[in-house]
């Protein structure tokens, strides 16, 4: 294993908080080039940020396909980084559900079959996935959400982000490694809306991801979102079209207000 004396540890530490700020930079600019170049898909009628659709006419299958790909809206890159935060909202508060975790899963499981019980699954989905900051984990954690034919790994955006950020620090997946800790906190969070009679459903968590490496550190606003299928046990990423991808903000920011997130409260937690 690599050992860098103290200051040569410090320099690394500070270039790959940079790499990070700079990942966030590069997708942004990725959504932005999609959202100017992609066809026009339909969408359901206009609601109110954070609020579910009503139901329309469409089959099921253009009605989810539609709500999936409908574009988020597109935020400069600064607003993921930390800023001021406002008191205005997006709406009430959504209680999500928070179930104990199941031995020897990486997920935990027993989420009702609500747009809300669809929200706490990828809130404890992405805080589970993400922790430590191991390509290998969220790909283990998606290898149990995924249902067959489910939109490929390969285009996720926080396993990008994670992928880069290894690559750069010379550590491989599933590698231990002494004075890096990774967290994902998520403390808002987006009902898009449901299809199918509620048995489908895209919902979006915003959270602040947090990274310390050698004694170096910074935190950004990275928002997740996913098309979810009730399998009528559980919540499960959707086989078909890949949820459009999230705004990123600071939470709590106007940003992340006008991005329609809307504070979270978990079932009981403080």
């Amino acid at each position: 294993m690599f050992t860098a004396t103290p200051q040569r540890a410090r320099t690394r530490a500070r270039r790959l908080i940079i790499v990070v700020v700079l990942l966030v930079v590069a997708v942004t600019v990725v959504l932005v080039a999609r959202h100017a170049t992609a066809p026009p898909s339909p969408s359901p009628a206009e609601t109110p940020p954070g609020v579910a659709p009503s139901p329309t006419s469409t089959g099921p299958v253009d009605e989810a396909t539609a709500l999936a790909t409908r574009h988020m809206l597109t935020l400069p890159p600064e607003a993921a980084l930390p800023h001021e935060l406002t008191t205005a909202t997006a709406g009430p508060t959504i209680t999500v559900p928070r179930p104990a975790p199941i031995a020897d899963r990486v997920l935990s499981d027993g989420f009702p079959a609500t747009a809300e019980g669809a929200l706490g699954w990828l809130t404890d989905f992405n805080e589970t996935a993400l922790r430590g900051g191991d390509p290998a984990t969220y790909a283990r954690a998606y290898g149990e959400a995924a249902l067959p034919h489910a939109p490929s790994l390969q285009g996720s955006g926080p396993l990008a982000l994670l992928t880069s950020f290894r690559n750069e620090a010379g550590i491989r997946p599933g590698e231990l490694t002494p004075g890096l800790t990774v967290t994902y906190d998520v403390s808002q969070g987006l009902i898009k809306g449901t299809a199918e009679g509620g048995r489908f459903a895209v919902v979006c968590t915003l959270g602040q991801l947090s990274f310390d490496y050698q004694g170096a550190s910074t935190s950004m606003g990275i928002g997740d979102c996913q098309a979810l299928r009730w399998t009528g046990a559980a919540w499960r990423i959707a086989p078909g079209a890949r949820a459009a991808y999230a705004a990123c903000a600071w939470p709590g920011s106007a940003e992340s207000v006008a991005a329609g997130y809307r504070p979270l409260n978990r079932d009981g937690a403080r």
